[in-house]
């Protein structure tokens, strides 16, 4: 089955000759200074600090290109949108931005080809 990391690669792809794609984290992370762990025989963080990224809800990717943003959801078939997605989603297009939810390329280019 396709994972959606894979149809988002696509889509970056696809989008990224048309304009600029950003791959964006939203919620929260965590960050750190990475350093080889000899107990552990791994690379392993320390200095751990929590990182607030964009808003929960905000899109997977965001497109830009000749003075249009769009903002692209990235589900594989049968995910389910989530209710702060959808609302950003939402309150994108109340601000006449383009914005959707894409299972495949052809979906994204249609959220950035929208008139």
């Amino acid at each position: 089955m396709t994972q959606e990391s894979d149809i988002q690669n696509q889509i970056r792809l696809a989008l990224s000759e048309k304009g600029v794609v950003f791959r964006t984290n939203a919620g929260d992370f965590w960050q750190g200074e990475r350093v080889y762990s000899k107990e552990f025989h791994q690379e392993v963080l320390i200095n751990i600090r929590r990182v607030t990224g964009l808003p929960e809800g905000f899109s997977d990717l965001l497109f830009v290109g000749d003075g249009e943003v769009a903002f692209i959801e990235v589900k594989k078939k049968g995910a389910v949108v989530r209710k702060r997605q959808r609302k950003f989603i939402d309150t994108m297009r109340s601000l006449h931005h383009r914005a959707g939810i894409a299972r495949s390329v052809e979906e994204a280019l249609q959220i950035i080809e929208e008139e």
